[in-house]
């Protein structure tokens, strides 16, 4: 059975969290990736930070989480960036079908 997941990922700029987006869509590694602006606070290098930044929603089959890492990783700015996947325990099914479908598809 498939599982799928909510990826959570931030990003420095709202021109970075985009083209992101877009390369996880494109790949099929993402069926849609929702992005808003955040406040984050954290410890970096000893000390402690409060920047603005974008969240990156990525709804995705979690099989393709390696991929879409890998991805991620050549596409992102920071040193050491946030990349956490959370389980869909239950959710429409007409959603997940289209979910799944569009990461499926064959690219025209």
């Amino acid at each position: 059975m498939t599982q799928y997941g909510v990826v959570l990922v931030t990003a420095g700029s709202k021109q970075e969290a985009g083209a992101i987006a877009h390369a996880l869509v494109d790949a099929k590694l993402a069926a849609c990736v929702s992005i808003m602006p955040i406040q984050s606070v954290y410890t970096w290098q000893g000390a402690v930070h409060q920047d603005e930044e974008w969240q990156l929603m990525i709804k995705t089959d979690l099989s393709r989480f390696p991929n879409l890492e890998a991805k991620f990783r050549e596409i992102h700015s920071y040193e050491l960036p946030e990349i956490i996947a959370l389980p869909i325990m239950q959710g429409s099914k007409p959603y997940l079908d289209w979910l799944g479908g569009q990461m499926s598809r064959a690219r025209g």
